[in-house]
């Protein structure tokens, strides 16, 4: 008797990752620049995004996809901060999105009114690290109140992402971290890291990330 063994998951992942193709396509397509939010539970990425749209809604037309595990809290958060669509994704436990979710979701957002979105994915450093969404780059956010070595603890994660955020800097002087030690470690992961020092609650360092943001949207726009 002859067994013959399918793994399920090479299958789910090569079907990902053929979607994550067509979403790429599509990007490039109507030159909408997009960024993968991920990050473990509690860095600030809601805090972040709102930031960012209060300070560039009126700059740059920003499409919004939020997964969640349970809830849509993060995404009715954010749609105080623009007029435009927050398209929510409740996973129902899923620890990640994956990439006919943001096909979805980007057919609902109109691509062609649209030059930067961001996918804030399910909190979590482990599972979105092996997921492309065909996302222009991810973008890793830690914040201070983690600790320095979490990117020796999620290396495939910082190994993945172009850009980290470290958050919550505003925090610096009341907890034990060493910022200049975690972006070594980062960098131990992942050489050409990009860094941002961040404080969402109080503005820190915001400045260089939208300037970097437009120039984003005008790198894609130029090709």
């Amino acid at each position: 008797m002859t067994v013959r063994i399918i793994d399920v998951r090479e299958k789910i992942m090569a079907r990902n990752d053929e979607m994550a193709a067509v979403v790429r396509r599509r990007l490039l397509h109507t030159g909408v620049t997009a960024f993968n939010l991920v990050s473990s539970p509690g860095s600030g990425k809601t805090s972040l995004l709102e930031r960012t749209l209060d300070a560039l809604q009126s700059d740059i037309p920003i499409g919004i996809i939020a997964g969640d595990v349970q809830t849509q809290n993060d995404a009715d958060r954010l749609a105080v901060y623009t007029n435009r669509l927050v398209h929510a994704v409740v996973t129902g436990g899923a620890c990640h999105l994956d990439a006919r979710q943001v096909q979805e979701a980007l057919g609902a957002l109109d691509l062609n009114t649209i030059q930067l979105v961001f996918i804030e994915n399910v909190g979590n450093l482990v599972c979105p690290a092996s997921w492309d969404l065909g996302e222009t780059a991810k973008v890793v956010v830690f914040s201070v109140t983690e600790g320095e070595d979490k990117p020796l603890k999620y290396p495939k994660m910082f190994r993945m992402a172009r850009y980290a955020i470290i958050n919550k800097i505003d925090l610096l002087p009341h907890v034990p971290f060493d910022i200049d030690l975690a972006e070594n470690y980062a960098r131990s992961i992942n050489p050409g890291l990009r860094f941002f020092r961040t404080s969402a609650l109080t503005g820190e360092g915001l400045d260089e990330w939208f300037d970097f943001l437009r120039a984003s949207v005008g790198e894609q726009c130029s090709t």
